[in-house]
């Protein structure tokens, strides 16, 4: 059973929703979809309009504040979508994020969120007609990346910049590591979301072994684990089409070593 709290806020969001004849339907995507929500969740929205909201930040805000009490809300840049109302409401304290649609926009979707309040079965008919399309990352893409990545916090653990190797040790895990071991172990490649129980307990392990306290002898060698993890996890994944960049592999390796005796 899906959380009360969150179910009430619905309840709520439905009831207001409705007194509006631009409003299509309001469906529910994230953890909702598989029955995973807990206390520590948040709750992500999909609302669908005649009208076109999504150019109007504050005719989005205006609209999240029907819902409930907004402590503060924002627009998701930062994570690459316009569309999306990050919110924080209170009584009680809740992370709301409401991405708002035309009836256009939801054909084009990530996953089939869950329809809890719709106007003549619009959105369940989208849904029934069109696939869900959950974006994959780009081998090549990443190949072509990742050894200048690691040349690159090499460089900075060779200048004593160790902050900002541990911190560039995050991003690796977050685009490269974690998307390609969910892949490997049958998951949506959602970074590093719930690794501790989606990975194996031996691919857990290894990842761990990247989180390093903040010495040049151990960013070192959580450099080096990098490494052996991506160049292991794409023989599983990787077929022939893909342009390994031994030449580069090879000379940062080099590299590497000689900072590592520095």
């Amino acid at each position: 059973m899906q959380h009360t709290i969150f179910q009430s806020f619905i309840n709520n969001a439905i009831a207001v929703l409705q007194e509006s004849t631009d409003m299509l339907g309001l469906a529910i995507a994230g953890s909702w979809i598989t029955h995973e929500t807990d206390s520590f969740s948040d709750l992500d929205l999909v609302l669908v309009s005649t009208t076109k909201i999504s150019d109007n930040p504050e005719q989005m805000k205006a609209v999240a504040n029907q819902l409930g009490t907004v402590l503060s809300a924002f627009t998701g840049e930062h994570v690459g979508e316009t569309r999306l109302l990050i919110c924080l409401y209170s009584n009680p304290l809740l992370h709301v994020d409401i991405k708002f649609l035309t009836l256009d926009e939801f054909h084009h979707r990530v996953e089939n969120p869950v329809v809890v309040w719709e106007r003549n079965h619009q959105l369940t008919n989208i849904i029934l007609k069109t696939p869900a399309v959950w974006p994959y990352p780009d081998y090549q893409w990443i190949e072509d990346r990742f050894w200048v990545w690691i040349h690159y916090a090499t460089l900075k653990i060779g200048r004593g910049e160790l902050f900002e190797a541990f911190d560039f040790l995050g991003f690796i895990r977050m685009v490269v590591l974690g998307p390609l071991l969910h892949i490997k172990n049958g998951n949506q490649p959602r970074g590093v979301r719930k690794v501790e129980t989606k990975l194996t307990l031996e691919d857990f392990a290894e990842l761990r072994k990247t989180v390093v306290p903040m010495t040049k002898t151990d960013l070192v060698a959580a450099l080096w684990k990098s490494i052996q993890l991506y160049e292991d996890v794409r023989k599983h994944l990787f077929d022939t089409n893909i342009m390994l960049k031994e030449d580069a592999a090879q000379e940062v390796k080099v590299y590497l070593q000689k900072v590592e005796k520095m």
